[in-house]
This record gives C-alpha cells, sequence and structure tokens, in this order.
C-alpha cells in the first residue's frame, strides 16, 4: 500500500492564473480555497444559482468562494463560456471539478462529457498550459454513462498536447454519509447483502483538494492518471456501519437488503423504456444503484480481475472514523448529499 500526506503549500507560484469550473460543487469549493490560500489567482466559474435544488444564490456563492473572482454563466454554453468565463484573458491553468447532478445519460454527456470538453477548448484559446480533472475511480470499469462519458474526456485531454492530470478519487465522506442521522435517530443501518460486498478508501473533501492543487506544482502527479483515497485500511458498508454504532455507543442494528432486486427492476425498467422512452433514464438509475452495491471504489487489478485496496494509494490525514465523530455531534452541515449519496 502507498501512503502519503499533502504537499507543503508553496508560494513560488504566487501570480499563476487559474480558471476553475466546477467551483461549487462538493470537492470544487474546497479546491477553491485551496488555491486562494496558496496564493494562486483563481477565476471560478459559476451559475447564477447553484448548489442542491439550485438553493445558493449568487451573493452566497461570493461568499463561498471568497479570495477568487466569481464570474457567472453556464459552461455547457461555449459562447457563455468564453464572454462570461474567460472574456479573451490569460489563463495559465484549468482545474475542473464538473460532474453530472446524477448520473443520468443526458446530464452525463452534457456535464462530464461536453462542458468538461468546452472547458478545455476555452482554456486553450486563453493559453493554458495544464489542465486538471476531477475524474472518478470508477471509470475503470465502465458499464455507465457517466463513465463512459468521462473516459472520452479522459482520451481528449490525454491528446490535446496540454500537460494533464487525471484525479480519480475513491468514495468522498460525503458519499458515505447518507445513514448517520437516521442510525443517529435509532435507525437501522441498511446494507446490502453481508454488507462486505464492496470496500472503499474514502477521502475528505480538503484533502482531496490539496491533492489536486499538488498537481499544478508537482511535475510526479503531471501527464498521468491518478487513483487516489484517504488515509488507513480500506472499509466495507459493514465496517461503516460496526463504526457508527461503536462511535454511538450502541449496539448494532442492521437491515439486510438482497441485491438481488436490481436483477428484477433493471431488466423491467429497460423494457418499459423501448415504449416509454423516459424510462431510459430510470433504468440507468436503476443501473447506477447496482454498480455502487456490487463494485467496489478501488484500483481494479485486470490480470487478477479483483479490486486491490493494497494497490490504491492513501493520501492526506483526514479519517472517516473523525469525519463521523464529527457528524455525529454537529450534523451534516456542509454535506449536502443531493444526488450523490451512495449509502
Amino acid at each position: 500500500m502507498t501512503s502519503s500526506v499533502p504537499a507543503e503549500k508553496s508560494g513560488k507560484q504566487q501570480k499563476k492564473r487559474v480558471f476553475v469550473v466546477g467551483a461549487t460543487g462538493y470537492i470544487g469549493k474546497f479546491v477553491v480555497r485551496e488555491l486562494v490560500t496558496r496564493g494562486y489567482e483563481v477565476v471560478s466559474f459559476a451559475r447564477q444559482r447553484s448548489g442542491v435544488n439550485a438553493s445558493t444564490t449568487a451573493e452566497q456563492t461570493r461568499q463561498e468562494l471568497k479570495g477568487s473572482e466569481v464570474r457567472f454563466g453556464d459552461v455547457s454554453d461555449m459562447d457563455s463560456l468564453m464572454r462570461d468565463g474567460v472574456r479573451g484573458e490569460h489563463f495559465d491553468a484549468v482545474v475542473s471539478c464538473l460532474t453530472s447532478r446524477n448520473g443520468g445519460i443526458k446530464d452525463s454527456w452534457n456535464i462530464d462529457y461536453q462542458a468538461t470538453r468546452n472547458a478545455l477548448d476555452a482554456g486553450m484559446s486563453a493559453g493554458i498550459s495544464q489542465f486538471v480533472l476531477l475524474s472518478a475511480i470508477c471509470v475503470q470499469k465502465p458499464m455507465l454513462e457517466f463513465q463512459r462519458a468521462k473516459l472520452k474526456f479522459e482520451k481528449e485531454l490525454r491528446e490535446s498536447g496540454v500537460t494533464y492530470s487525471i484525479v480519480r478519487p475513491t468514495a468522498f465522506f460525503k458519499s458515505i454519509a447518507g445513514q448517520i442521522e437516521k442510525v443517529k435517530n435509532g435507525k437501522p443501518y441498511v446494507m446490502f447483502g453481508d454488507g462486505k460486498l464492496t470496500a472503499c478508501k474514502p477521502i475528505s473533501e480538503a484533502d482531496l483538494a490539496r491533492f489536486i492543487a499538488d498537481c499544478l506544482e508537482d511535475p510526479e502527479k503531471q501527464n498521468k492518471i491518478m487513483p487516489i483515497g484517504g488515509p488507513g485500511e480500506a472499509v466495507t458498508n459493514l465496517d461503516q456501519a460496526l463504526m457508527l454504532f461503536e462511535l454511538l455507543g450502541r449496539e448494532p442494528k442492521l437491515k439486510k437488503v438482497p441485491i438481488q432486486m436490481f436483477d428484477v427492476i433493471i431488466p423491467v425498467l429497460t423494457l418499459l423504456s423501448k415504449v416509454f422512452p423516459s424510462f431510459a433514464e430510470k433504468a440507468e438509475f436503476a443501473r447506477i444503484g447496482k454498480y455502487y452495491c456490487s463494485e467496489s471504489m478501488l484500483v481494479w487489478d485486470p490480470v487478477k480481475q479483483q479490486y486491490d485496496a493494497d494497490a490504491t494509494p492513501s493520501y492526506g490525514t483526514d479519517t472517516l472514523r473523525d469525519f463521523y465523530k464529527r457528524a455525529l455531534k454537529e450534523g451534516l452541515a456542509g454535506q449536502e448529499l443531493g444526488a450523490h449519496s451512495m449509502f
């Protein structure tokens, strides 16, 4: 197992201009803060209303991204990106934290591919020499549309001639935080099968932001595809459940759901989609559900045909246990789950 800690913050590139897309997302806002802290000149591109259910106003966005210049527009509209975003100015790098809101078919190709491609094209027109992409570790076994969309852009980025860093994180803390409040309130922890079907090495938003910022400064992290997880051993759903109940000082209360339910739901929705096109998205959401309940967020060994926790690099200092402690005590403010909760 490889392990590392964040690089020291550097003041050597104080005036480097970085254009950030996906700046208001769960990871994006932490990336902006990290870049500002390191002394970069940051321009954050955002929608007028952002966040879960578009509940964040423009003024709130400016406050969240304080220290950066916030420009508003539509990253999926190339004209808006050029007019409202780069504005004919020079930038040294683009950092993309764009991700589709729900992994649906249309949204995936609009955001994970096309909007991210727009950001690359706009950046190249602005003279960038670097592009840092937040991708996902699950693209190594593509079975879903959002994974195919991400892979298509990854390939085009590698072929663009721009120095690239493709960051493929495992699960985020928020992705496995969906049951904290229910368990705290006395409900059972719901898991598929025996709770050992999948494992991950979750990483905090702050640690991941530091890793992404390191990519701008560390030549060893450039022109590479990098899977990355948080510190410590890989954890299964059962491990997560037992950790929560231990921190609460309670006996575990578990509810096991058969994963085979997806083998009934998916074919039915797929069949319906041939008659009613609107069901295509519902079928895709069911496939996403099955994927996350049956595939680990770890490095895949294509030779052994299995996931390898030891081959999944570790980074950072924030542990899942400390996150759970804090969440149980203080709640999940700032961890709005939206459509991205895995469990």
